[in-house]
C-alpha cells in the first residue's frame, strides 16, 4: 500500500470535494487513509476467528477454495471503485482481503502440516511462510512506477491480488483432502488411504498410518474444541501458552516496524528518493531468501534452534540499530550501518520467527484441538499486528532513536522463554510432543497414561475367529 499512498489519498479528497464541496484537510486525510490501512489488520482478525470453524465443517481443502469468495469480492470492489467515485469501496475491499488473509495464513499450515510426513513435516508447513513472503516481493515488483505503481493503474494494483486467487482455484481442486481430517474428523479410512497414496507417489507406509490411527484412537468420540475450551483444559495448558507467546512476539518484535524506518535510513545512506522503491524490494527479497534457507534447515537444525537463534539475532540486531542512529550525526559511515542492519534484522526475522511459529500448533495439537489452537495464534497475531501499526509512531515520537529498544526487550525475552519452555519437536509425533509438555502440565502431581492404545490397521486383511 506504500505505492498508491498519495494517488488514493488524492482520490478521497477529489470524492469529498465532488460530493459535499469541501476541501479535507492534511489530518482528515491523513486518518481516512490510517483507516484504509488499519482495516486490513481488523479483517485478518476476523478471518482468524473464523478459520478454525470453516476448517472444522468444510475441510481443509474446501475453505481454502471458498476462502477465494472474499479475494474475488476485494478485487472487484478495488477495481471498481475509481469508476463509482466511492473511496468506500476500497474500504470494504480492503476488510474483505484482510479476512482472506487471516482465513488462508490459518488453514494452509495446517493443511501442509497434517497432509506431510513427519520427518518433513516442519519443511513442508513452512512452505506456507515462504511462499507468502515471495508474495510480498511480487507486490513490491508490481506496484513500481512503472508497472501498477503510478497515478492511472492504483486501481489494477489493489485489484492485482486476485491473479494468484485464480491460479489456486485452477490447481487446488486437483489436490486430495489432508489425510489426517479424512480419518480423524470424518472417519473415512478409504478417502485417507486414498490421499496418503495419491500425495507420496507410493504405498503408504505402515508406520505413518499407525501413527494417524494412534491420534484418531486417542481423539475417538471428542469433537471439535472451541477456543474458550482450551484455556480451561490442563492438558494443553503450556502448548497454549507457548503458541500466544510465540504468536504475539512475531508481530511485537519489530520487523514490520523497521520496514517504516527504511526509507528515511535510506534516504540518510545517499540514496536518491527515485531510486528508493528499488532498494525497497532487497528487503522483501532479504526476507525470501531467508525463508528458503530457513525450510533448507529447518529438518536439520530444528524448530527451537531457529526461533531461538532468530530472536537472539534480532536482539544483537536492534541494539546495533539503536548506536548507529543515535550517532548518525557523528559518524559519517552509520547511516550505511543503519541500512545494514535493516536486512540483517529481517534476515533474522526470516531464518526463523516468519516461518517456524506458524508450523507449531500443528506439531503441538491433536486433531480436536488445531483449528481452536489456529485460531488463537492467528486471533493474536493480527491483534498485535493492529496494536503495533497504531502505537508505533507514538514511539517514534515519545522514544526518537531509542524506539528499538522495546523490539530488542520483547526479542530477549521470547529467547529466554524458548530456552525455557519450548521442547524440540523435529520428527516427533503428537504423543510424544505431548509427553514433553506434560511434565509441565502436571508438574509434581502423578503422571497420567498419555500414551493411550496403540491402535492397529491392517488393510484389506480378514482375520476369522479361529486365526485369533
Amino acid at each position: 500500500m506504500n505505492a498508491p499512498t498519495v494517488f488514493i489519498q488524492n482520490f478521497v479528497n477529489e470524492t469529498f470535494l465532488e460530493r459535499w464541496g469541501i476541501q479535507l484537510g492534511v489530518y482528515d486525510i491523513t486518518l481516512i487513509w490510517t483507516f484504509i490501512v488499519s482495516i486490513f489488520s481488523l479483517g485478518g482478525f476476523i478471518g482468524a476467528l473464523i478459520a478454525g470453524p470453516m476448517s472444522v465443517r468444510f475441510g481443509r481443502k474446501k475453505t481454502m477454495l471458498l476462502n477465494n469468495v472474499f479475494l474475488f469480492s476485494s478485487s472487484l470492489l478495488a477495481l471498481l471503485s475509481r469508476t463509482a467515485k466511492s473511496f468506500e469501496m476500497i474500504i470494504i475491499s480492503r476488510f474483505l482481503v484482510g479476512i482472506n488473509a487471516g482465513i488462508s495464513m490459518n488453514v494452509q499450515p495446517m493443511y501442509f502440516g497434517e497432509s506431510a510426513p513427519k520427518h518433513l513435516r516442519g519443511a513442508v508447513s513452512l512452505s506456507s511462510a515462504v511462499f507468502t513472503s515471495f508474495g510480498l516481493v511480487l507486490g513490491q515488483v508490481v506496484s513500481l512506477k512503472e508497472l501498477l505503481g503510478c497515478e492511472p493503474c492504483w486501481q489494477y494494483l489493489l485489484a492485482s491480488n486476485a491473479i494468484p486467487g485464480f491460479i489456486q482455484l485452477l490447481t487446488l481442486p486437483w489436490f486430495p483432502e489432508s489425510p489426517r481430517y479424512l480419518l480423524i474428523d470424518c472417519g473415512d479410512k478409504e478417502a485417507c488411504l486414498m490421499a496418503l497414496q495419491r500425495l507420496r507417489g507410493c504405498e503408504v507406509q505402515r508406520e505413518e498410518l499407525d501413527e494417524i490411527l494412534q491420534e484418531q484412537n486417542e481423539t475417538k468420540g471428542e469433537r471439535a474444541k472451541q477456543p474458550w475450551e482450551l484455556f480451561t483444559d490442563r492438558s494443553v495448558r503450556w502448548q497454549l501458552i507457548t503458541v500466544a507467546v510465540l504468536s504475539s512476539a512475531m508481530q511485537l518484535c519489530g520487523n514490520d516496524s523497521i520496514y517504516f524506518y527504511a526509507s528515511y535510513v535510506f534516504q540518510e545512506a545517499g540514496i536518491s528518493a527515485g531510486q528508493i522503491q528499488y532498494v525497497t524490494i532487497g528487503t522483501g527479497m532479504c526476507e525470501f531468501t531467508a525463508c528458503i534457507l530457513c525450510n533448507l534447515l529447518i529438518e536439520r537444525l530444528g524448530r527451537r534452534l531457529m526461533l531461538m537463534g532468530g530472536y537472539v539475532l534480532m536482539t544483537g540486531w536492534a541494539i546495533v540499530f539503536t548506536v548507529a542512529l543515535s550517532l548518525e550525526n557523528m559518524v559519517t559511515w552509520m547511516p550505511y550501518l543503519s541500512m545494514t542492519c535493516i536486512f540483517t534484522y529481517i534476515l533474522s526475522f526470516g531464518m526463523g520467527p516468519a516461518g517456524v511459529t506458524g508450523i507449531l500448533p500443528t506439531e503441538m495439537f491433536n486433531q480436536t484441538s488445531r483449528p481452536a489452537a489456529y485460531m488463537t495464534a492467528g486471533s493474536l497475531m493480527w491483534l498485535n499486528l493492529f496494536i503495533i501499526g497504531m502505537i508505533f509512531p507514538f514511539l517514534v515520537s515519545g522514544l526518537g532513536q531509542y524506539c528499538f529498544v522495546p523490539f530488542g526487550a520483547v526479542c530477549l525475552l521470547t529467547a529466554l522463554y524458548i530456552q525455557m519452555v519450548l521442547p524440540e519437536t523435529k520428527g516427533k509425533t503428537i504423543s510424544m510432543i505431548t509427553k514433553e509438555f506434560h511434565r509441565l502440565n502436571y508438574r509434581g502431581q502423578v503422571k497420567m497414561n498419555i500414551e493411550g492404545k496403540q491402535a492397529q490397521y491392517q488393510l484389506g486383511e480378514i482375520f476369522h475367529s479361529t486365526a485369533l
